[in-house]
């Protein structure tokens, strides 16, 4: 952090820069499919992407840059950010593409209900237990634990298959979980604090 005040880097740099990490750890999941190793890189860059959407509020208040402007930019790139990754996950050929897509729904709606809380006076919310760093350590766990299940095995999604579902599946289906969990706290706490 100090380094990148100390040089000027803007902290919106740095939010593109997570759009990037997201995009990379998209294209790695979207071709694992082909290059199982992938796997392995895919969840790294999702870390980088925290990494940066850490990164960029603490540059903006240690160089006095922090502004309404800057929450937007802060918001837009991480939305987008939770998309592309699970689009690239849903296209990877080792789950099932509609899992994916209602994993990366269910991620808009946890962060949409936590920001409401905001809007309507009761304060940002980040309980529960999906927050954007545990899906994607969940995600992280699930993507090695499919690259385990695909070793000696030859390509293709069957040796990932415990039961009809493929490891990448089971993931996607407990981030949809946990994210309705997740949904249901924040709200309860929402409506608690404006009651």
């Amino acid at each position: 952090m100090k380094g990148c005040v100390a040089r000027g880097v803007h902290p919106d740099v740095i939010s593109y820069l997570s759009l990037v990490a997201s995009a990379v750890a998209a294209i790695c999941f979207w071709q694992a499919g082909r290059w199982p190793v992938l796997l392995l890189l895919g969840p790294l860059f999702c870390y980088v992407r925290l990494w940066f959407n850490m990164l960029d509020g603490m540059v903006a208040l240690a160089s006095g840059k922090a502004s309404r402007h800057g929450e937007i930019l802060n918001e837009v790139p991480d939305r987008v950010s939770d998309v592309v990754v699970f689009v690239g996950v849903a296209h990877s050929g080792l789950c099932a593409p509609l899992l994916g897509y209602w994993a990366a729904i269910a991620a808009l709606m946890t962060a949409y209900i936590g920001i409401l809380g905001q809007a309507v006076g009761a304060g940002r919310e980040f309980s529960g237990i999906m927050s954007k760093p545990w899906r994607m350590v969940v995600l992280h766990v699930g993507a090695w634990g499919a690259w385990i299940g695909l070793q000696g095995f030859g390509r293709g999604g069957d040796s990932a298959r415990p039961a009809a579902l493929t490891v990448l599946d089971w993931t996607c289906l407990a981030i949809i979980a946990g994210c309705a969990e997740t949904i249901f706290v924040r709200l309860a706490r929402i409506l608690r604090r404006i009651a």
